[in-house]
């Protein structure tokens, strides 16, 4: 099982990735969210969007995931801007204002690590390696880092949030149950213990930079994926957590 090379980086940032006008593992949902900046149309005479504006709003979405990481969502958009490597301008040219920004980040995230999960599922020889490379690279996208930004004022029945979970949802349920099935992951846990355990693991330490969590995330989290190996050595308390369990708690 290859685990995924971590996002590359586009200067100044360290995590922020420069994406072509159509990149390679964004969901459907993240690249029908890509108007801004629209210049032209397609045959059917729905706006194209412009390749600088498609590359300038990756950038800045990047750039300010790697920022939210490290500051928090209240983190000045200064920074984001000079991380991204453009000016004010432009990034309120497309995110007008926080809670946009914000609610962007989320999904850009949510949609990246649904697309992880299909493309696991669908590329791996197995069902271990393909939960495993999943669980990988969605640290990597660092979606442990959501959670906080979700529990301050965070509109969570917003439409387009709806739709980003209810895709994750089936695509990291999808591959679960088809490891489950094929007998190589133990059946008494749930898609919310997955992602609990994700979140927590793959999230900085207070004080720290994101970067020094790269230095053990991902150790442990493979010591606790091979505790998901099948047959089961011990038996867990409580209930298998599903993801109804964490929206009702954090989303």
């Amino acid at each position: 099982m290859k685990r995924p090379t971590a996002t590359a980086p586009a200067a100044p940032s360290a995590l922020a990735v420069v994406v072509d006008p159509a990149p390679a593992g964004t969901s459907k949902p993240a690249r029908a969210r890509e108007g801004a900046g629209a210049r032209g149309s397609s045959a059917g005479g729905v706006p194209r969007p412009r390749a600088d504006a498609v590359r300038n709003r990756e950038r800045i979405l990047t750039a300010a995931r790697e920022v939210f990481v490290e500051y928090g969502s209240a983190a000045p958009f200064d920074e984001v801007a000079r991380r991204a490597g453009i000016g004010n301008a432009t990034l309120y040219r497309h995110f007008p204002d926080r809670p946009t920004l914000v609610r962007q980040v989320v999904l850009f995230v949510m949609d990246r690590v649904t697309a992880s999960a299909e493309a696991s599922l669908a590329e791996e020889p197995d069902a271990f390696a393909a939960l495993c490379r999943f669980t990988h690279a969605a640290a990597d996208e660092r979606i442990g880092a959501l959670c906080p930004m979700l529990a301050e004022d965070f509109d969570r029945e917003h439409p387009e949030l709806l739709t980003a979970q209810t895709a994750l949802q089936a695509a990291v349920e999808t591959l679960l149950a088809t490891g489950q099935d094929a007998g190589v992951i133990r059946t008494d846990i749930g898609v919310g213990d997955l992602m609990v355990a994700l979140s927590q693991l793959s999230r900085p330490l207070p004080g720290t930079a994101c970067l020094d969590t790269d230095r053990f995330a991902h150790r442990h989290l493979q010591l606790f994926l091979d505790g998901l190996r099948a047959p089961a050595r011990s038996e867990l308390p409580g209930s298998a957590a599903t993801f109804d369990d964490l929206r009702q708690k954090t989303m």
